[in-house]
């Protein structure tokens, strides 16, 4: 497979283990209009380097991710992207509330935000699968057994990018590690289960 750059940054490739640079204040989030008295939102950025490749059809993605976790929102995440507008991203990821968590946000225009499990440690597994127009995010400890973290539809075409993409909205960035990476060209059984 091919891969190609949005946001281009670092990269180095050692056998099986991609690690890439996230920059500092990189994110891909659509704020929209969303506003808070207290608190901290995600900033309209879609700045995050993103490596990505295209893939026709449905496919299955699968890779281990790890990193520092330092500044809040810190992730290494996988992405599938239509175009600007319409894109989803599965994140491992530091959330604001000091955990270290399956987070995804589906943008449709604007972005949503969702927090899923809190995952002890500083690695796991991220999975994504498309069945027609329908996708899931799912998330594992051992590589084994994988939990559904987010169902969701999305208006693309038949080939759509898919790929690796890092960030550090906060913080000073930092390394994100990659291993294992699978994009498989086939239709699971059952989405939500992810096999």
């Amino acid at each position: 497979m091919e891969f190609k750059w949005m946001n281009e940054s670092k990269l180095t490739k050692t056998g099986d283990k991609i690690v890439m640079y996230a920059p500092e204040h990189t994110d891909f989030f659509n704020g929209g209009t969303a506003t808070s008295v207290e608190g901290e939102l995600p900033a309209n950025l879609c700045n995050a380097p993103y490596y990505y490749t295209e893939v026709t059809g449905d496919f299955v993605l699968r890779v281990k991710v790890s990193h520092a976790f330092r500044d809040t929102y810190d992730s290494a995440s996988v992405m599938v992207m239509q175009d600007m507008e319409h894109w989803a991203k599965a994140c491992f990821e530091l959330t604001d509330f000091g955990t270290h968590a399956a987070v995804s946000v589906v943008t449709k225009g604007d972005s949503d935000d969702a927090n899923g499990c809190n995952i002890e440690g500083d690695s796991a597994w991220l999975q994504v699968c498309r069945v027609g127009n329908s996708f899931a995010f799912h998330y594992s400890v051992d590589g084994e057994a994988f939990y559904m973290t987010r169902f969701f539809n999305l208006d693309c075409g038949n080939t759509v990018r898919v790929g690796l993409l890092a960030q550090a909205p906060t913080g000073s960035g930092g390394d994100r590690v990659y291993e294992h990476l699978r994009i498989e060209n086939r239709t699971v059984g059952n989405i939500r289960a992810g096999k």
